[in-house]
């Protein structure tokens, strides 16, 4: 099962994260954890710059910025392939 998680603070633009990594899995029929990382500390872990941020298998593949749902569906298959 995939772990995607959500980076930030839970403003308006992660929530617009959350919902396109939601609509990218339940598009794609995977199975998928969905959470959100609001610590500062644990963000950090990351070493991203900017809000929101997307994880999908503890890597990092957006930051900063609002993916659509074609880049999502994009990284889940390509960490389904990893």
């Amino acid at each position: 099962m995939l772990t995607i998680k959500v980076l930030g603070p839970g403003c308006a633009n992660c929530q617009k994260v959350e919902a396109a990594a939601k609509t990218a899995v339940a598009s794609m029929g995977v199975e998928a954890e969905i959470s959100k990382v609001t610590d500062y500390n644990k963000m950090m872990a990351y070493n991203i710059l900017a809000t929101p941020g997307l994880v999908i298998n503890e890597k990092l593949v957006a930051a900063g910025r609002i993916p659509n749902e074609n880049e999502v569906m994009t990284w889940i298959a390509n960490a389904m392939s990893a």
